[in-house]
């Protein structure tokens, strides 16, 4: 809690309170070296603490896309390299749960850890004989859950709660993301990846949603030797998927892996609605096939997500008109999803959703780094009110969502930095069109009932249209108006509080000496309107 509070103090003062008064150059002079100490500092305390933490940092650690390499180098360590538990204290969890002593329900197990992760750590085995002939395969993972763990658990959702209710507070957050929700969408999916029966359950429906993808696998669950703490899989282990160097010896081209993890979350998310929302690098294999050149192996499905039909419809909406460069149908797709702000300029904002296609789309994350940056100053001048305001906001049930394409993108950007995202969204969106999966076909169903449903109500809703022109009860809003509006409202209020600041506080110099007590009562008088003025967010 003292972290986050003094991490938020600092990214106000920073941030917001200085650029307020002129300083932004200043404040942006140091910014790297900043969030280089932050980083550093919130690597050793996740390290320390463990559990929920760990995957904090390992969020972080992957967005090579958008956070220099000076702070994701300080936060590598985390993906891989936490403490195990001693051996011993892993015994006695696996005898308590599986209720049989450790050499009856392995042939051997090794007592150094292949991982150890923030809430379980994995050791290499080998079944017994008998388990073995019948599965047809020997090798296996058993993964434990950490002894103690949940309750540590509870205590990091207890931190996340409170720091959830402090940006709840904060208009600049809660306008555009009710904190609180998230905080609990992520508080149900941790307490499900402790169960690693919910996980066994996991691993086995994925694998049948893409039993005939040979691109896409998974390790086998061995339900014998499977139970709440305690999980044994097939042993799965290959070339870490960010091993650029491995995939190169193994003859593997990095850019048609980063190609295939793309296609292979697009079918996850669009298609199947049943997603893997924790694909660090730590998490995917890359198998060497004969057959298939290659098999991208996904492990640890503590953490997934799942979209309803509605929801996938409307991102298969969002991703047609990405690949159409349709701004107008950019902007239904974003306001069907509940990303919009209902304050919006939709007009101005497909204005400039235009813009960036005609001058940016297409590009990959090297092209967007090489760009003049007087070209982007200028993009900003001729939006800057929409810029300013940015009309967005994070619906409740998202986070699992941003959390898997923002690790995704990392990971791609890790395989190569100019590997261009827009090359797999484009073929994908052809084959949903061209009406790959049954999903879609339901969809393009739903959509001609809602269309022959607003058919239908066209000649009321004209009817009605036409009355209230009569009446003259029709009113029109403009949203840029509005906010300009608002902004000018905050200005003069905040040019109030400056003005009765300085009457205060040159008051009460002016009458120290005569009287002492009064002087002190108007220089405590102008410390509201002070705070008015500096404070660049307002407390609810």
């Amino acid at each position: 809690m003292r972290f986050a509070a003094r991490a938020l103090a600092q990214a106000w003062w920073f941030e917001l309170v200085l650029p307020r008064f002129g300083l932004a150059r200043l404040a942006a002079r140091g910014r790297i070296r900043r969030l280089q100490k932050l980083a550093r500092r919130f690597h050793d305390l996740a390290a320390d603490l463990g559990g929920l933490m760990i995957k904090v940092g390992q969020f972080l650690s992957s967005r090579l896309d958008i956070l220099p390499p000076e702070i994701t180098r300080e936060l590598e360590g985390l993906q891989d390299e936490v403490a195990p538990e001693p051996f011993a204290r892993i015994v006695e969890q696996v005898e308590r749960e599986l209720g049989i002593p450790i050499d009856r329900a392995f042939r051997s197990i090794e007592s150094e850890p292949i991982a150890a992760a923030s809430l379980g750590q994995a050791h290499r085995a080998r079944l017994s004989p008998g388990i073995a002939a019948d599965l047809g395969f020997e090798q296996v993972v058993v993964k434990v859950l950490r002894p103690g763990i949940e309750q540590i658990v509870e205590v990091d959702l207890a931190a996340l709660r409170r720091v959830g209710r402090w940006l709840s507070r904060v208009r600049l957050v809660s306008r555009r993301a009710d904190a609180p929700a998230l905080v609990e969408e992520f508080a149900t999916t941790s307490l499900e990846e402790i169960d690693y029966g919910h996980e066994a359950i996991n691993v086995e429906r994925f694998a049948a949603d893409f039993a005939d993808d040979p691109r896409v696998g998974t390790p086998d669950v061995v339900w014998e030797r499977s139970a709440r703490r305690v999980l044994t899989l097939s042993d799965v282990t290959a070339i870490k998927i960010t091993d650029v160097a491995g995939l190169v010896a193994a003859g593997i081209d990095p850019n048609a892996v980063a190609a295939e993890l793309a296609r292979a979350t697009f079918e996850q998310i669009f298609v199947a609605g049943f997603f893997h929302a924790d694909p660090h690098p730590g998490n995917i294999f890359v198998t060497p096939s004969a057959e298939h050149g290659f098999t991208l192996t996904f492990i640890d499905f503590g953490m997934m997500g799942e979209i309803t039909d509605e929801l996938r419809t409307g991102l298969q909406q969002f991703i047609f008109a990405v690949a159409a460069r349709d701004a107008r149908g950019w902007v239904v797709a974003t306001q069907r999803l509940g990303v919009l702000l209902p304050s919006a300029d939709t007009v101005e904002l497909e204005r400039a959703i235009t813009a960036l296609f005609d001058r940016f789309g297409g590009m990959g994350v090297a092209e967007l780094t090489r760009i003049d940056p007087r070209e982007l100053e200028q993009f900003a001048l001729q939006f800057s009110e929409l810029v300013r305001t940015l009309p967005f906001q994070l619906p409740e049930n998202y986070l699992l969502l941003v959390r898997t394409i923002s690790l995704i993108s990392g990971v791609t950007s890790a395989l190569n930095r100019d590997f261009n995202m827009w090359d797999a969204v484009d073929p994908f969106a052809r084959t949903l069109l061209n009406g790959g999966g049954a999903s879609t076909v339901r969809s393009l169903g739903r959509e001609a009932v809602a269309i022959l449903s607003a058919v239908a109500r066209l000649p009321q809703r004209v009817d009605a249209l036409a009355t209230r022109l009569d009446r003259g009860e029709l009113a029109t809003r403009s949203p840029e108006v509005e906010q300009r509006l608002r902004v000018l409202d905050g200005s003069v209020r905040r040019v109030t509080s400056a003005i009765l600041f300085a009457a205060l506080l040159i008051g009460g110099i002016l009458v120290r000496p005569g009287d002492e007590v009064l002087s002190w009562v108007l220089l405590g008088a102008s410390l509201p309107p002070l705070l008015h003025v500096v404070l660049p967010w307002r407390l609810r």
